[in-house]
């Protein structure tokens, strides 16, 4: 370390993009590891073919499936809270909080949000093909990609008296008020699923998360664009990786550069200090001695005052770059040569 110094700033920044290097590796290597296994994995159609294929199958199981289908509830469905007639397999209640806190740092009022409360309520359902297969979906709430559709959505303004403006003041914190939103995941909406596909002791086909750990998706768009959306995740994982990479990569190569001219400048040194020794080399000193050490002669010019009267040794160990004579700062030391 010490013949390739690094400054606590740089070890900071090169520990950070190599720990940050690591973890976004480790994220695209499991988001490719998902995009690989959905091209590998069979679109099937929810047609009366599926539960032959199934039964000629090992295990009657299929362990990566691609399928899409139209939502059916079991029984009865879920009906919205706030908008009449709208009924659903998936509910998904969140009253949210929205209030200004003061940041005594910036000096300036910030949004900030929490929320009260949230709830979600399913019942079971099935994916629905064209020939009425109906595939029953399990633990729909562990898929990725479920983005629901909401179907009321109202902010409630909050309102303050002059005592309450006046607080607000003094705790730092104002409310703006509270929204109100229901999500549902409706019936006839048409989901892609993939994820394990069985059938079950009772003949009934049941989707579940794989039991090897890969993603289980539901997602209202159609594969070829969800494998798009995974596909770009994975190369946004591999970007932020290289540039955390080339960030560490560059503090390297700064430190580098900064040792290398350290290197020059001590290898500079030395060199002047071997000509100064050899201009000094030569039995009794002269007459004129350096004011400093009064034991080796004078060897080099001061400037930009121009005196002479120390060696080159004792003008490198001043306390302050002062010349001894005028106490003019010396900008540079040059040898004497004397004829």
């Amino acid at each position: 370390m010490n013949d390739f110094p690094l400054k606590t700033v740089e070890v900071v920044c090169l520990g950070t993009s190599v720990a940050l290097s690591g973890l976004f590796y480790f994220l695209y290597r499991k988001k490719r590891k998902t995009v690989d296994r959905l091209k590998e994995a069979p679109r099937l159609s929810l047609d009366k073919s599926l539960a032959s294929i199934l039964n000629a199958t090992p295990g009657k199981c299929l362990q990566y499936v691609i399928i899409q289908g139209t939502v059916q509830p079991v029984g009865e469905p879920l009906r919205s809270q706030f908008q009449e007639g709208s009924i659903g397999v998936v509910q998904k209640l969140v009253l949210r909080e929205h209030k200004l806190v003061w940041n005594s740092l910036a000096r300036t009022w910030t949004d900030s949000e929490r929320i009260l409360h949230q709830r979600v309520n399913t019942v079971p359902f099935n994916l629905v093909g064209s020939d009425e297969v109906a595939v029953r979906v399990l633990c729909p709430l562990e898929a990725s990609g479920l983005d629901m559709e909401i179907v009321h959505k109202k902010f409630h303004q909050a309102s303050y008296g002059f005592t309450d403006i006046i607080g607000q003041y003094l705790s730092g914190e104002k409310p703006k008020g509270q929204l109100e939103m229901e999500e549902m995941v409706k019936v006839g909406a048409t989901l892609t699923g993939v994820g394990e596909l069985f059938l079950d002791t009772d003949r009934t086909l049941k989707l579940r998360p794989p039991a090897d750990g890969s993603a289980f998706f539901l997602t209202p768009v159609d594969f070829e664009t969800m494998q798009a959306a995974q596909a770009g995740q994975a190369w946004m994982w591999r970007a932020l990786g290289l540039a955390c990479l080339l960030a560490g990569v560059a503090v390297l190569l700064w430190a580098a550069r900064r040792h290398y001219r350290h290197l020059q400048a001590r290898r500079e040194q030395e060199r002047v200090q071997r000509e100064f020794d050899e201009l000094g080399e030569g039995g009794e000193l002269p007459d004129n001695a350096c004011v400093i050490c009064m034991s080796r002669p004078r060897n080099c010019v001061l400037l930009d005052c121009g005196h002479v009267c120390c060696c080159f040794r004792c003008s490198q160990v001043l306390l302050q770059p002062i010349c001894p004579i005028c106490r003019q700062h010396i900008q540079r030391v040059v040898p004497l040569y004397q004829a």
